[in-house]
C-alpha cells in the first residue's frame, strides 16, 4: 500500500535535515587523518575457476590505516585500463565469494567491490572487521557509536568507501577518469555520501537510498534499520539531541548538496524500509545533474532487475 506522499507532492518536498556548520570541516579532517596513512594497495590474483573473467583479491587502507578487502573483476586476459564501477552493498551484506557479482565485469568493465566492515551476516559474506568498539547500541549498526560523529559506525564506513575511490589511481585494470559508483540501498547512501566528498567522478547511481533523511525517516517508518535508532531513543530519551545532531553529518540530504557527478536514483512508493519522500530528501537537495526512476507498486527491491537495466543504461552514457 501506499506508504508515504503521493508522487506529485515529492517533487515539492524538502526535508528537515539540518546543514551543521562545520560539516565541511569535520569531513575534511576525517578525510585528511585517513589520506595520512599510506592505502598499500595489495593486489592478489584469485583461482576462481571462471573463464570469461579474471578476479584480484583486493587489500587496502581505510579508516585509521585499518586494511579493508574488496573484490576486483575484469573480462579474462584485460591488460589496459578500463571504466571503472566501484560498488557499496546493502545493509548486512559483505562482497561475498569472488564468484559472485559477475554483471559489471560481464559487461566490460573494472568491477571494485567494497567489503562492508563488520557487516556480512545477510545475503553474503565478508572478511572485514570493525576494529573500533562503542558504547550502548541497539543490535544492528544504525547506533553503533551514535553518541558523537567522531564515533559513529559510519564514520568508519564512509571513510572506507572513499579511500576505495582513491584506490582507482592506485590499481591494475582501472581508470579514475571514467569511474562511476553505485549501490542499492545502504550502498546507495554510501554513494550519495562518496559523491558528496569526492569531486571527478562521471557518474553516481543509488537505488532506493538508505540513509537519506533521518529526522523524516525515523519518524514515518517502523521498519528496520531505521527502527533502530527509535528503538535506541526509547531506552536514551536523554540522548535525541545529541543523536540527531551525530546523525546530520551523515545524512545524504546534506553530501547531495555538494555533490556534483550527475546521479541517477530509484525510489519506491511501497518502500517501508526507505520511505520515497526520505530518497527525495537527498534528490530535490542533489546540486549536480540529476534524474529518478519512481516506481508506483513496489517496496525496497525497487526496480528489481529494471534498476540493473536502467544502471547499465547510466553506465554506458557516462563511460563511453
Amino acid at each position: 500500500m501506499l506508504l508515504d506522499l503521493p508522487e506529485s507532492q515529492l517533487y515539492e518536498y524538502r526535508s528537515a535535515q539540518v546543514d551543521p556548520a562545520d560539516f565541511d570541516t569535520f569531513w575534511d579532517e576525517t578525510l585528511a587523518s585517513a589520506r595520512s596513512h599510506a592505502l598499500n594497495v595489495e593486489v592478489q590474483p584469485v583461482d576462481s575457476g571462471l573463464a570469461t573473467l579474471d578476479v584480484y583479491d583486493v587489500t587496502f587502507s581505510g579508516y585509521d590505516g585499518e586494511r579493508i578487502k574488496a573484490w576486483l573483476r575484469v573480462p579474462a586476459g584485460t591488460t589496459g585500463a578500463l571504466p571503472t564501477i566501484v560498488q557499496f552493498h546493502g545493509y548486512g551484506r559483505g562482497r561475498g565469494d569472488a564468484i559472485e557479482n559477475l554483471l559489471w565485469a560481464s559487461a566490460g568493465y573494472a568491477h571494485l567491490e567494497l567489503d562492508t566492515r563488520g557487516q556480512a551476516w545477510s545475503g553474503s559474506r565478508g572478511s572485514t572487521p570493525d576494529l573500533s568498539g562503542s558504547g550502548p547500541q541497539v543490535p544492528g549498526f544504525l547506533t553503533r557509536g551514535i553518541g558523537s560523529k567522531e564515533t559513529y559506525y559510519y564514520r568508519r564506513l564512509i571513510v572506507d568507501a572513499v579511500r576505495l575511490v582513491d584506490a582507482v589511481a592506485e590499481l591494475p585494470f582501472t581508470d579514475a577518469a571514467r569511474t562511476m559508483i553505485t549501490g542499492i540501498s545502504q550502498g546507495g547512501g554510501l554513494a550519495l555520501a562518496v559523491a558528496g566528498l569526492v569531486p571527478g567522478l562521471a557518474a553516481v547511481a543509488a537505488r532506493v537510498p538508505f540513509l537519506c533523511d533521518f529526522p523524516r525517516a525515523i519518524m514515518i517508518t517502523d521498519s528496520n534499520p531505521y527502527k533502530e535508532i527509535a528503538n535506541y531513543l526509547a531506552w536514551y530519551r536523554e540522548d535525541v539531541g545529541a543523536v540527531m545532531t551525530t546523525l546530520a553529518y551523515f545524512d545524504g540530504v546534506n553530501f547531495a548538496k555538494r555533490a556534483s557527478a550527475p546521479v541517477w536514483l530509484s525510489a519506491a512508493l511501497m518502500d517501508p524500509i526507505c520511505p520515497p519522500s526520505t530518497i527525495f530528501g537527498a534528490y530535490n537537495n542533489y546540486a549536480g545533474a540529476k534524474e529518478i526512476t519512481v516506481w508506483p507498486f513496489n517496496g525496497h527491491e525497487g526496480g528489481g532487475v529494471d534498476d540493473e537495466l536502467l544502471v547499465l543504461d547510466v553506465a554506458r552514457r557516462a563511460l563511453s
